[in-house]
């Protein structure tokens, strides 16, 4: 049977239902957003390392890569062991954000539809309708995501990169801004858990490991119980006003031949079988501004590429089959010693 087109441009299922595209949101100009001083950039910082310093109990270089991962736009890959604080450390930043949360508990029956949504049908209606998957909120945790299948895991990129998923043939954007954090454990020691593809993994501007707290941040956890509270320090809307900021900060032509000479190090490295991808260089430049802006400079420095080369390179490159595990950390540190800063 046929779909039959109505008067407002959108069609209704005919006797035993085909599927209807779900009628579109009016058209809404937005308003111009005022992008934020690297000073009032700084400040939002210092409100936003505070707010989640308060709630979960991490180093603070960590806490650093993580603040220019939000405010370059990117995504976050963590990978530890199992009650370090994963799952507090992307609720408090939701709070932080005062945007929506979403948390998808990746398992081997994992499907792509249980994180981008599905068209369900209505009988009443007699219309399929678009029910939003997790994947439509401002900060979405992907707990474990090495648990669920590769063609579960390959839902994401198109969400990641392109801010939008396609069902049905129908493509929604995403809510702006949106930030993945995916955890993962560790592969040593765990079965049933299936390796993210390299395409994947260049889906994360960085990776971090939380590690565990230090004997005072331990002993402060037990005081104040598993789940203290972190304050909404800003909203999504101001968050992207910073983000634009953030890309506007300058980056001269000595320190861009300095991150292609970088890149071009890990290439040339005898450990490694494939090196740091141009996407690579766009990211950590992204970092790079993001982490001048946390410190109130308007301009990039190569300290800001050196402290997060490591963060945002090692999980791209793919070491030799007889390199050891920590080949591809070695890469980047030997890539940093070489080339030198102009």
């Amino acid at each position: 049977m046929e779909a039959i087109p109505e008067s407002n441009g959108h069609t209704r299922a005919a006797p035993h239902g085909r599927l209807t595209p779900a009628p579109r949101p009016l058209s809404v100009t937005p308003r111009e957003r005022v992008p934020l001083t690297v000073d009032e950039v700084a400040r939002l910082g210092d409100r936003l390392r505070d707010s989640i310093a308060g709630a979960v109990r991490m180093p603070a270089d960590v806490l650093e890569v993580v603040l220019a991962t939000v405010l370059a736009g990117g995504h976050l890959l963590v990978e530890d062991h199992p009650g370090v604080g994963k799952t507090q450390l992307a609720r408090s930043l939701a709070r932080t954000l005062d945007g929506r949360f979403a948390r998808v508990q990746a398992t081997v029956d994992l499907l792509p539809a249980d994180i981008v949504g599905a068209n369900v049908w209505r009988a009443d209606s007699g219309e399929f309708e678009f029910r939003a998957g997790p994947v439509f909120a401002n900060v979405v945790l992907v707990d474990e995501i090495n648990r669920a299948t590769p063609k579960t895991q390959s839902g994401l990129l198109e969400a990641m990169e392109e801010r939008q998923v396609t069902v049905d043939g129908e493509s929604r954007p995403l809510p702006a801004p949106m930030v993945v954090i995916a955890t993962q454990n560790p592969a040593a020691g765990y079965d049933g858990t299936y390796p993210l593809p390299p395409a994947q993994l260049d889906r994360f501007l960085s990776q971090v490991s939380l590690g565990y707290p230090t004997a005072d941040q331990e002993m402060e956890l037990l005081r104040a119980g598993p789940e203290p509270g972190a304050a909404a320090v800003t909203d999504p809307e101001r968050l992207l006003a910073a983000q634009q900021a953030v890309a506007g900060v300058h980056a001269a032509d000595p320190l861009l031949r300095y991150v292609v000479e970088l890149l071009a190090a890990t290439r040339d490295h005898p450990l490694a079988e494939v090196g740091a991808s141009p996407r690579a260089g766009l990211l950590i430049l992204a970092a790079a501004r993001a982490r001048a802006a946390l410190n109130g400079r308007a301009f990039v420095l190569p300290d800001d590429v050196q402290a997060l080369a490591v963060t945002v390179l090692a999980h791209r490159l793919q070491p030799t089959a007889a390199a050891p595990a920590s080949a591809a950390r070695e890469i980047v540190e030997d890539a940093v010693r070489q080339v030198r800063a102009r």
